[in-house]
């Protein structure tokens, strides 16, 4: 029995996001604007199925592949909206489930940090090596959903919605971690669209 945890399409990807997730790719790097779809399963070794037939359907590329005993997790993306909404099309006809079995997502915790020190934007800056650096007096907003992947819909979400930089993003594991930092404003504007992405999680 294959549970569907995360389902989420993304018609084009943020210029930060699709940066970040490059930094973390092995498999065929995204680039802004492209379309993605990201899926979650368990048991995880379950999505090496998952990935063969979107691979054997469609035109899409695999951007990553994660999987572990409980999670699995694949990302596949394209220029063409149309290649990846056929992909999930594909994946969800052999799963003969349809998006809205997916597991509901959960927010475990948010939280915005305003004004932040020097000796705590060194020690976030030297953690989290992939993303931009947050700066001294800057806003920091947290946010933690599960399961995992939906958290990279609701960043990208964000990053449309506000002039914000990513400082890390983690969509593997049990749980999805977000820091988003800027302005004040920007940062409440961001934390808003990312909230509000988890509770309306897009599909195909």
């Amino acid at each position: 029995m294959i549970q569907l945890r995360t389902y989420v399409y993304m018609d084009s990807l943020q210029p930060q996001l699709a940066e970040y997730m490059a930094t973390v790719s092995q498999g065929f790097l995204p680039v802004p604007g492209d379309s993605c779809l990201w899926v979650e399963v368990s048991p995880g070794m379950a999505v090496h199925r998952l990935t063969d037939v979107a691979l054997k359907a469609t035109n899409v590329h695999l951007a990553q592949q994660v999987v572990e005993r409980e999670f699995g997790s694949m990302v596949i993306h394209h220029r063409s909206q149309s290649e990846v909404i056929e992909a999930g099309r594909v994946l969800l006809e052999r799963l003969g489930a349809s998006q809205e079995d997916r597991q509901p997502c959960r927010i475990p915790w948010q939280e915005t940090i305003r004004g932040m020190t020097p000796d705590h934007t060194v020690l976030i800056n030297r953690q989290n090596r992939r993303g931009n650096m947050i700066l001294p007096d800057q806003s920091m907003f947290i946010l933690e959903a599960e399961p995992a992947g939906y958290i990279i819909y609701a960043a990208n979400q964000a990053l449309k919605a506000s002039n914000v930089s990513l400082i890390d993003v983690r969509a593997v594991g049990a749980f999805g971690r977000l820091t988003l930092a800027g302005r004040e404003g920007d940062v409440d504007e961001a934390a808003r669209a990312a909230i509000h992405a988890l509770h309306n999680p897009a599909g195909t």
